[in-house]
């Protein structure tokens, strides 16, 4: 019951990453209500995700670019660099502490999607270019965020490539691919961890995968701003439920 419960939590998570984002909103809570600490399902729904990211950074790979200042390889490396400092940060964090820390997260990473769906605006190519050393430190700063939690790196990485030089498009297929880099590195950390609930993981990377096969087959069809505005609700009653809850 509980896992038939889980599965369908994760089509729905993975028809709302791959229409709008914000499907780790979905996976999270549901992970939780199957008996793990909020620290093990953060882990357990990272590995599960990771396929379909895979597949979403690899279909839109042809429009991925490095910045004028800053060549993809080099953005590749930091990321992978900062999602395995990420990875590490969180294994090292105490189930208790994270319990504690994870409303806080989450209300951050509901913030920072709100913002960028409805508030904040891409800029334009050149409006505002960052020095290299800026941007490779916002990179990596984004990096260690996203190994260790991962809730809202698609908006920080969209916002942070923008002010680098990055168009729209391109930001949009770089981010798909520096993404699955952060998380590739955090998973190699985590499949090691005694806290992965391979069962679990199963469920929801089939669950995941058949809803973003789907979610990309209605991706012209479905109201994306009622999507989004649906993100934004799930996360402020997770958000909600978890300080009510928290130890």
């Amino acid at each position: 019951m509980i896992l038939g419960a889980l599965f369908v939590a994760s089509v729905w998570a993975g028809a709302q990453n791959a229409l709008a984002g914000g499907g780790s909103f979905i996976t999270l809570p549901a992970l939780i209500l199957t008996g793990m600490d909020a620290r093990a399902a953060n882990i357990t729904s990272t590995i599960a995700l990771f396929p379909a990211q895979l597949i979403t950074g690899y279909t839109g790979r042809a429009s991925a670019a490095g910045l004028p200042q800053l060549s993809f390889k080099a953005l590749f490396a930091i990321s992978l660099a900062g999602g395995a400092v990420g990875g590490v940060i969180l294994l090292a964090t105490p189930s208790s502490f994270f319990a504690l820390l994870v409303p806080w997260l989450v209300l951050f990473a509901t913030g920072v999607f709100a913002w960028g769906s409805f508030i904040g605006k891409q800029p334009a190519p050149n409006e505002l270019r960052l020095p290299r050393w800026s941007a490779a430190v916002g990179q990596f700063v984004i990096a260690i965020y996203g190994g260790y939690f991962g809730g809202g790196i698609g908006f920080l990485m969209m916002a942070a490539l923008g002010m680098a030089g990055q168009g729209v498009r391109n930001a949009g297929a770089t981010k798909n691919i520096l993404a699955g880099v952060i998380n590739a590195s955090a998973v190699a950390i985590f499949v090691f961890s005694p806290d992965v609930r391979w069962l679990q993981v199963a469920v929801t990377a089939v669950g995941a995968s058949i809803g973003g096969w789907g979610g990309a087959l209605a991706l012209q069809r479905v109201n994306e701003k009622a999507l989004r505005l649906g993100v934004v609700a799930v996360g402020v009653l997770l958000t909600l439920g978890l300080f009510l809850h928290a130890p």
